[in-house]
């Protein structure tokens, strides 16, 4: 039986159907047999330049067929990809590339001059290749991807050492409060968390050998098409994308390098997408705005999913988004790159879930700091934890990986740092994370649930808190409120809003009416907000 590797599942798509769209970019589709032969002659180039097994691999890329083109040539060589935050300065980049061994870059045209900085400093990086981008020039050093992916390659193209289910893929995460951490999944192990190809929607269970995925692409006779609205360099918008394209389905990526929903809306209409993936209110808020402000000039009828995970997504703007869009499901994934599958929830068809409200996954638990595991409807506060199929570790990080991989009851889970309560029924209240926790008079208050409440609050766009010092309390809530135009509430009036939803010592006692600020991924930086706050109230960093 073929090993567990995504080369050989889409490959076995790409024999099946290879004549249907793998990849739309624009007016750019290819189809799924050019995909793979394209990620065949790249995967050839990585070994001619000297990548031996399980070299890596950066995607310094925006969305768009290179980046799925780059991972499909690295899994089909035995080699390790991983993402690249475009957003680092140079000595964030040189720390990730260098931390993470990196042998080959991947690169927009659009980061020549980013690269230019650091590949004087990255000795190990063998191979540097360019990716064409309107509007910038091609540096002479590095080699032409379009060049590169037109050379032809054996087809299926597979190195001398071969593929296996040990193969790596690094998922970077983190970066907010430390350096970004290189999470270590096994193809095998990351594809059996994903569902193991298994498709809910169409009732579909796993699949028992790469063949199949074939033989399921080529009985559907119409595939679905997704367009990974969240940056791929992120774990919600990769990993959905990997399993779409095990199930034959279709990616499409969009061509504007900032987040305009109007031409999301016009693109979905224009080439009949069905599913969207964001990552909460980054996305989400800014979609009802435009579908409040333009009435029924969209009403979206192939869409039929919209898909988050890694943020909190709120009651408020589901119900908004169902309003205008009555006919999809919203699904709210609650995971972490280091932990996929720990509980989710589902909206539509009349029924909205709670924020922060969440079903257990079938891997799933809580348990406190020291093991004891939480029991349902207790109340008590533990840390969310899920077993099965888990990471490896953090690349070259024993010490961050036994602070998340942990042995409870003799079995391996994966405790990323999410605090929650379980309920009788079943559900994960989620409270927020440890690391971001504000104490305040000795009491523990969690920055995502004031948030929620914020949000709330009419007029109120997005909302971060934080913790400036206190010399009485030790620490006193900040609110950092993004409002609409025209809308300027007072701290009195938020503060009075946060207490009829949360205990009174939760209000904020500070606030700084400004833009929040997201990363392309959807994630607040609480370190640089705190930072921000403090100015704005005229305090020192401590």
């Amino acid at each position: 039986m073929e090993a567990w590797n995504y080369a050989n599942l889409w490959e076995s798509v790409a024999r099946a159907i290879p004549d249907r769209p793998a990849l739309i970019h624009g007016d750019r589709v290819i189809a799924w047999g050019a995909f793979s032969a394209r990620a065949d002659a790249l995967a050839a180039h990585f070994v001619a330049s000297g990548l031996a097994q399980q070299s890596k691999v950066a995607a310094y890329l925006y969305n768009g067929p290179e980046f799925l083109e780059t991972y499909f040539a690295a899994f089909k060589a035995g080699l390790v990809p991983f993402n690249t935050n475009y957003r680092y300065g140079d000595d964030e980049l040189i720390y990730l590339f260098d931390n993470a061994d990196a042998e080959a870059v991947v690169f927009s045209a659009a980061f020549a001059e980013m690269a230019a900085k650091v590949r004087g400093r990255l000795p190990k990086v063998k191979t540097w290749i360019c990716v064409a981008e309107p509007g910038f020039t091609q540096p002479d050093w590095a080699d032409d991807y379009d060049a590169i992916v037109a050379a032809k390659a054996p087809a299926d193209f597979t190195a001398p050492w071969g593929r296996s289910a040990d193969d790596l893929l690094f998922m970077y995460t983190g970066g907010t409060t430390g350096m970004p951490k290189g999470v270590m999944w096994r193809q095998e192990d990351l594809f059996k968390a994903l569902g193991g190809g298994a498709n809910l929607l169409l009732g579909l269970p796993p699949l028992e050998t790469c063949a199949e995925a074939g033989a399921r692409a080529a009985a559907s006779p119409d595939p679905q098409i997704t367009i990974p609205v969240a940056p791929l360099m992120h774990a919600t918008g990769q990993f959905i994308s990997f399993g779409s394209l095990v199930g034959g389905g279709t990616i499409a990526t969009l061509t504007g390098r900032r987040f305009d929903p109007a031409a999301l809306f016009d693109e979905v209409d224009r080439i009949k997408a069905n599913g969207l993936v964001i990552v909460g209110p980054a996305f989400a808020a800014p979609m009802l705005e435009t579908l409040e402000a333009h009435p029924g000039r969209w009403t979206l009828p192939s869409l039929r999913r919209i898909v988050s995970s890694g943020a909190m997504w709120g009651a408020e703007n589901k119900n908004g988004l169902l309003k205008h869009l009555p006919h999809i499901m919203l699904m709210d994934s609650l995971g972490s790159s280091e932990a996929l599958g720990l509980a989710g929830s589902t909206s539509g068809g009349g029924a909205t879930a709670g924020t922060a409200k969440f079903m257990a996954g079938p891997n799933a638990a809580v348990f406190t700091e020291d093991g004891r595991r939480v029991e349902a409807g207790s109340g008590e506060r533990g840390l969310v934890a899920v077993g099965g199929h888990t990471p490896v570790g953090y690349y070259k990080d024993e010490e961050k990986s036994a602070k998340t991989f942990r042995t409870f009851e003799g079995r391996r889970w994966s405790v990323p740092g999410d605090w929650a309560t379980l309920e009788t029924d079943g559900s994960i209240t989620l409270l927020g994370r440890g690391s971001q926790v504000i104490n305040t008079g000795g009491e523990k208050v969690f920055p995502e649930e004031v948030e929620e409440a914020l949000k709330r609050f009419p007029g109120v766009r997005d909302a971060a808190v934080v913790g400036v010092p206190d010399p009485r309390f030790g620490e006193r809530i900040c609110a950092v409120v993004d409002c609409a135009p025209g809308v300027t509430p007072t701290l009195a009036e938020l503060s009075a809003h946060v207490k009829a939803h949360l205990a009174d010592y939760k209000a904020p006692r500070e606030l700084v009416l400004a833009p929040v600020g997201r990363a392309p991924n959807g994630k607040l930086d609480y370190k640089a907000i705190r930072t921000r706050a403090l100015e704005a109230l005229g305090q020192a960093a401590g």
